[in-house]
């Protein structure tokens, strides 16, 4: 199987460099181009595969094409080269605003979309799916079998998108900010260095991750376990219930109105 990345951006490398190192493809069957082909090479000298000078070249010489370009790319990226996406082809939209129904609204070919996550690039966390009612079974199998390769993949209803993806895919960002304010303010208040508080909370993370991965404790067990009463984790804990407020819930009402803002213009382009 021939697989075609169009963008070789942050998540376009992303995918290659997973798919690659964890076997789910050979370089030999990886197709990729980029608006700036200097990215694309500089990705082929380090994992192998073939750089194409145009998006059609990729489309016509793959089975399965990811189109990982900026969410206001997608349509004119899919008009462009419509009569090269034929039926016997699967298209897979890796943003969250393009929606399945869309991409099969102007092209024959089976459509789904894979929402990744940074962590895919360790072999690890969660991928979503989302199939078109127009996707054939055995593409369904294929994708599925891509994303168990570099993943967890969960497939997912249109309604829970957003959120699925706020989680998942911005989640990695948004807990690494929280942990360098964490890493911050005990060097601020403390006499601990910063290379030293930054290995502690990098390992305390990943041996989190382990407790969760292993079923060891749910997320309320653990605060049970270390929160000993009137101890000084219940007092940490305390003063992050005081001072976060309605942080989270904040933060998902500002991602829902940016993906509304974006809906709205790729609703424009598709006409869907």
């Amino acid at each position: 199987m021939k697989v075609g990345i169009i963008g070789t951006g942050n998540m376009g490398k992303v995918i290659i460099e997973a798919f690659i190192e964890s076997k789910a493809i050979s370089p030999s069957d990886l197709n990729m181009t980029n608006r700036t082909l200097k990215k694309a090479k500089e990705i082929q000298e380090k994992n192998g595969g073939n750089v194409m000078n145009s998006n059609k070249e990729v489309i016509k010489s793959s089975d399965i094409v990811f189109v990982c370009v900026k969410p206001h790319d997608v349509y004119r990226v899919i008009e462009e080269n419509k009569d090269s996406f034929t039926r016997d082809k699967c298209v897979v939209s890796i943003t969250s605003p393009v929606s399945v129904d869309q991409l099969q609204s102007i092209i024959p070919s089976s459509c789904a979309r894979f929402i990744p996550s940074i962590t895919n690039r360790a072999l690890s966390g969660v991928s979503l799916l989302t199939f078109g009612s127009h996707c054939s079974e055995g593409w369904k199998r294929e994708l599925t079998t891509l994303a168990k390769h570099v993943s967890a993949p969960v497939v997912i209803n249109e309604d829970i998108t957003r959120v699925a993806s706020d989680i998942v895919s911005c989640g990695p960002a948004f807990f690494s900010y929280l942990t360098q304010r964490f890493i911050n303010a005990a060097v601020e208040v403390t006499e601990i260095d910063s290379e030293t508080a930054t290995v502690l909370a990098s390992e305390m993370l990943v041996g989190l991750g382990d407790l969760l991965k292993k079923d060891i404790y749910t997320l309320p067990a653990l605060q049970e376990k270390v929160c000993v009463k009137g101890g000084v984790t219940g007092k940490g804990i305390a003063v992050m219930e005081k001072e976060l407020g309605e942080v989270f819930e904040k933060l998902f009402q500002a991602t829902q109105e940016k993906f509304e803002d974006d809906l709205t213009e790729t609703r424009s382009q598709f006409g869907v």
